[in-house]
């Protein structure tokens, strides 16, 4: 079973910027991804950016290309999710979560079904 423990969360005006970090654990998995997802209320949880954990696979949702940037720091077994030109509809809260999800699957956007273990969430509010 992975761990998963998010931060930096926060608020931030329209336009501006925030890191948020998966600090995960506990797996030596091949195909392992995270994945960064988001739910608003109301809403159902969507996915917003996933990564291999070897880094040479991404994939974003359309409405955050170009503005959001995933990376992954294996000494630190940590991955970031950079938020660039926050709006207000980024508003929500922001887990990250686990899978053994090989290449193929994942450039194409898995469902978070193939994500299997969770963090706690970490609050984004994009208002002025």
């Amino acid at each position: 079973q992975v761990q998963l423990v998010e931060s930096g969360g926060g608020l931030v005006q329209p336009g501006g910027s925030l890191r948020l970090s998966c600090a995960h654990s506990g797996s030596t998995l091949d195909h392992y991804a995270i994945g960064w997802f988001r739910q608003a209320p109301g809403k159902e949880r969507e996915g917003v950016s996933y990564i291999s954990v070897s880094g040479g696979t991404t994939w974003y949702r359309d409405s955050v290309k170009g503005r959001f940037t995933i990376s992954t720091d294996n000494a630190k077994n940590t991955v970031y999710l950079q938020m660039d030109d926050l709006k207000p509809e980024d508003t929500a809260l922001y887990y990250c979560a686990a899978g053994q999800i090989a290449s193929p699957i994942l450039r194409v956007g898995p469902t978070r079904h193939y994500f299997d273990s969770w963090g706690q969430g970490t609050q984004v509010t994009v208002s002025s």
